[in-house]
């Protein structure tokens, strides 16, 4: 089989496609033909040292892929041979063979592509944990999305289009036409303007009722305060730890620096909840995925959305791929093929 691996910490160059062995199956697990890897900010951040639950260096990353089951252990229930599937990994997605276990494993509909099948299980997993499992959301909430659009921004976009919210949404300018036509209702120039008077403008000084921040830093404090009473502010990433495309600690210690705490006295004061979010550490609660995808499906297959794949890079391109995300310059999502 065809990897790719992250050979030591550093620049995406550090990404080496390597050749292996085909892995076999153990009991409960489905082999995957993959035709389709899905890129994250997460493996970025992997590549670059500084995500505490990654494999040890080398390894190779990937969270989700897309292909055809051509093996099955014995266990492993509700699917066959010939399948077309897309699953969630614990690592070693950027492979063209993968083993997962069985229960992360979805099929695909007929008419799914394999790019929408790779494009769909972290982001929109994470999305609808955070909006509609965590979140409440409501129709006619009001959610202020970061990075509205990366990956995991557009998954809660379209979740907020589906249920009915008014969505607030961060981005370049040069992303706002994208994001408009997808049905953001106000795109916020965070580059030019300080997002949180805008947002405060906007709402005639009420706030919003959700926050999904996956920026860290000096964002959290600014994003506690934009909520309403009863508003949620929901934490998943710091991507600002990440400027660069080499680890900084001065970077890693002004998040750590600006990282707020919030008591039990304090939250009751402003009648405000704190959440966090990660995907990655739900690997024991599979069966509660299960129902969340069901629903994201179903929604897919009422036709209420369809996820935006930016590019498509081939293995020996993944380098290339990592870059064009660590720049910011993705809207949706980044595939490999290999």
């Amino acid at each position: 089989m065809k990897q790719v691996w992250i050979s030591k910490v550093g620049d995406p160059e550090v990404l080496q496609v390597r050749e292996n062995p085909d892995p076999v199956p153990k009991n409960g697990e489905v082999r995957i033909r993959v035709q389709a890897s899905g890129v994250n900010f997460v493996d970025l951040l992997g590549r670059m040292g500084m995500y505490p639950d990654a494999p040890t260096i080398p390894y190779v990353p990937g969270y989700e892929v897309a292909g055809v089951v051509d093996a099955i252990a014995q266990g492993a229930a509700d699917v066959k041979e010939g399948d077309a599937a897309f699953a969630i990994t614990r690592f070693g997605g950027y492979s063209d063979v993968v083993c997962v276990p069985h229960n992360q494993v979805y099929k695909r509909l007929d008419w799914m592509p394999v790019n929408d099948g790779a494009a769909i299980p972290l982001s929109y997993l994470t999305a609808y944990q955070m909006l509609v499992v965590m979140g409440s959301l409501r129709p006619g909430d009001k959610v202020l999305i970061h990075a509205a659009a990366g990956g995991v921004g557009l998954a809660a976009l379209d979740i907020c289009r589906i249920i009915g919210a008014e969505t607030y949404g961060t981005a370049s300018p040069s992303k706002h036409d994208f994001l408009q036509k997808r049905g953001l209702d106000h795109p916020i120039d965070y580059r030019n303007y300080d997002y949180e008077r805008v947002v405060m403008e906007l709402t005639r000084g009420k706030g919003v009722d959700i926050v999904l921040d996956s920026l860290g830093g000096k964002h959290w404090q600014k994003n506690y305060r934009l909520l309403m009473p009863t508003g949620r502010l929901i934490y998943f990433g710091a991507s600002s730890i990440a400027a660069r495309s080499r680890r900084s600690r001065w970077e890693m210690a002004k998040t750590l620096l600006y990282l707020p705490f919030h008591t039990p006295r304090q939250l009751m004061k402003d009648n405000k909840a704190v959440l966090g979010v990660n995907l990655g550490h739900m690997w024991d609660q599979a069966y509660r995925m299960r129902e969340w995808m069901a629903q994201i499906v179903a929604w897919y297959d009422e036709a209420l959305f369809r996820p935006y794949v930016d590019k498509v890079y081939k293995f020996e391109e993944a380098a290339a791929a990592h870059r064009y995300i660590q720049e910011r310059k993705n809207v949706g999502k980044v595939l490999l093929k290999p």
